[in-house]
């Protein structure tokens, strides 16, 4: 039997094909760069269009919106779990822990048909914004605000968790990093829940997968790390020498590098002017980061050669906007479960079970000796 080529962490290893979103030639999704979908759509466009494949009309629009909004709500059931739960549990940890807990109250879970399929993604897309927000008010000891359903995906979101309408401006710019953070082809995340579907599992269960595959920092969990970075490397006139001595340390800087994009992440640069604008409108400070963000660029590109990607105006953009750190993972799968539903819908309409091969490393045939003779 002839050895299969091996790439560590199957960099480079084509592990399936996809309809739904290209890296290849600049980021785009089913055939639009994401840039044009940042500037002429918004997230509720995007996230119809990565699950039904093309972009809705103005009444196909309102009809999903709505569909989604009388999806804004999670059983009390599900509400006073989060009030068991050890303090100081990560609200991911909670929303992979509610979205199991979900899939016992939804009617389709069991059926895995396309239809069946939709349905629950477009319930998750509301619930899981609601799961996140109720959890953070019971945590603060403050009721949950209940969901608006004129409001848009981004813009209910920011009213659930303070109780107040939103600026338009800080929706535009959170509405933009949840198009820029809604796919990315065969990411860790999506790839578990196309395994774990593979096997026939249901899409509720991909999704939990695909939570926990977030939760590292080598994938969602970076743009929780970002403020630590910047806030560690002390302002603009500091920012280079810390780098460099952090470099010097073989310290790993978060929110730089991509498995994928080694001359730069285009979602970072559309998202960077956002967070700009977000730092401008904010407590003077925040503009004071993201000029030492700017110098950190500046040693990274000149002595490593190496890029910001999206985590690092993602993470910066969100502590301008006044959002708890703790929330942005579960910000990403907020956004990132419309993708993940449509590679889980993809996985299942041209299903093979995924089952790669090991390169095995240990001992040769040998025989077992009696437990005396060991």
């Amino acid at each position: 039997m002839s050895t299969p080529a091996y790439s560590p962490g199957l960099e480079g290893v084509i592990a399936g094909e996809t309809a739904v979103s290209t890296v290849e030639g600049g980021l785009s999704y089913r055939g639009y760069p994401v840039g044009e979908l940042c500037e002429r759509a918004a997230f509720d466009e995007v996230a119809y269009l990565l699950l039904h494949g093309e972009l809705p009309t103005a009444a196909e629009l309102t009809s999903f919106q709505a569909r989604v909004a009388a999806a804004r709500h999670i059983p009390d059931s599900v509400r006073t779990l989060f009030a068991h739960l050890p303090p100081g549990t990560p609200p991911l940890d909670v929303l992979r822990t509610a979205v199991s807990a979900l899939a016992h109250f939804d009617p389709d879970t069991a059926d895995n048909s396309r239809a069946a399929n939709l349905r629950k993604a477009e319930r998750l897309l509301g619930q899981i914004p609601v799961a996140i927000a109720d959890h953070y008010r019971i945590g603060k000891g403050l009721p949950p605000v209940p969901a608006r359903a004129n409001l848009s995906h981004a813009a209910n979101f920011l009213f659930m968790l303070t109780g107040t309408e939103p600026y338009a401006a800080a929706v535009k710019a959170l509405d933009v990093s949840l198009i820029l953070y809604a796919e990315h082809e065969f990411n860790a995340s999506t790839f578990t829940a196309r395994v774990i579907v593979s096997t026939m599992a249901d899409l509720h269960a991909g999704i939990v997968g695909a939570i926990g595959a977030l939760k590292g920092p080598l994938h969602g969990g970076a743009n929780e790390k970002v403020m630590d970075v910047v806030r560690a490397a002390g302002g603009p006139d500091t920012a280079a020498a810390w780098t460099l001595a952090a470099l010097a340390r073989k310290e790993r800087i978060m929110g730089f590098g991509h498995r994928v994009y080694k001359a730069g992440d285009v979602r970072a640069g559309i998202l960077k002017t956002y967070a700009r604008a977000a730092a401008t409108a904010a407590a003077p400070d925040a503009l004071k980061w993201e000029d030492t963000a700017d110098a950190i660029e500046r040693v990274m590109a000149e002595q490593k050669n190496m890029f910001p990607n999206l985590d690092w105006p993602a993470g910066r953009l969100y502590h301008a906007m006044n959002l708890e750190i703790p929330l942005y993972t579960p910000m990403f799968a907020m956004s990132r479960v419309a993708g993940w539903a449509a590679h889980v819908i993809e996985q299942l309409d041209h299903n093979r079970l995924i089952r790669p091969r090991g390169l095995y490393t240990g001992p040769a045939m040998r025989s077992v000796k009696p437990i005396a003779d060991r």
